[in-house]
């Protein structure tokens, strides 16, 4: 089996509708794919429509917005109850402040000299909830940068960069107990991305594994291999499974759906754990 258990649609910020990437998941040959948008699950409709008789199967989940001190972190949550409601208001807090945040980044990048207009961005958005990545490919259409991943330097919109603008984001612990009372299950995205800014310490990680993380992310594209050495290690020392993705966005990135993938084992072990949904095969 080949399990990706982190990919974008335009419900948040990949390029893809969640049609188009179940159609990508079949073409790259995967057996499982996982939905994890930005503190959204909008495109859990399409995708299980797509489904029909492909014998794929779809993974709900959602990547959510954490904070720490002043080091952001994602948290992936899989198979959670949508409609357990502490976590969906939750949900809403963070997807809600998006919008205030995308204004206002778009407005220093503008006193910055970058001719972009929040006209542009919400274009580029789409249907989806407004993120750094649609201010990204508004300054590459304006010639700022070359690339989306050029954009996050301390230049543009990397975290603590001349254009960033703080947003809602959730205590991870807190995050970590509200995926599993809903049912779901938590796992650390990238949680050594040094390119994305500050990470968080181990012992950071140890309290999360207390309040009930499942897993670390470690096969990622931001991870070399020393860290990810470290974090094998570390998830081993606090009984943590570890897990592969590609964290794909379509076009956005160039990553490509399965690059990395997560062990069956993993996987089902994975699913064990979850009590608020079930993953839904074509």
């Amino acid at each position: 089996m080949r399990i990706d258990l982190h990919a974008h649609s335009n419900a948040s910020d990949g390029t893809d509708s969640p049609a188009e990437l179940v159609a990508a998941a079949l073409a790259a040959g995967l057996d499982v794919v996982a939905l994890t948008d930005h503190d959204t699950v909008a495109g859990y409709g399409e995708a299980t429509a797509a489904l029909a008789g492909t014998g794929l199967t779809l993974v709900p989940g959602a990547e959510l917005s954490c904070r720490v001190g002043e080091i952001s972190m994602h948290l992936l949550a899989y198979l959670f109850d949508p409609a357990e409601p502490e976590f969906a208001a939750e949900r809403d807090a963070v997807r809600g402040d998006r919008f205030r945040r995308g204004r206002a980044i778009v407005e220093r990048c503008r006193e910055l000299g970058a001719p972009i207009s929040w006209e542009q961005v919400e274009r580029i958005a789409g249907e989806g909830s407004v993120g750094r990545p649609h201010i990204a490919s508004a300054l590459v259409e304006a010639g700022v940068v070359a690339t989306v991943s050029d954009a996050f330097t301390a230049d543009w919109l990397a975290n603590g960069g001349r254009a960033d603008v703080r947003k809602h984001e959730t205590d991870p612990v807190t995050a970590v107990r509200l995926v599993r009372a809903a049912g779901g299950v938590p796992v650390f995205a990238h949680p050594g991305a040094v390119k994305r800014g500050q990470t968080v310490s181990d012992q950071v990680i140890a309290d999360l594994a207390a309040a009930g993380l499942a897993a670390l992310e470690v096969d990622h594209m931001d991870h070399d291999e020393p860290t990810r050495a470290h974090l094998r290690g570390l998830a081993g020392e606090l009984g943590l499974l570890v897990t592969g993705s590609s964290d794909y966005h379509g076009h956005r990135k160039t990553v490509r759906l399965g690059e990395w993938t997560t062990d069956p084992a993993v996987y089902e072990a994975l699913v064990a754990q979850a009590s608020g949904a079930k993953p839904i095969t074509g």
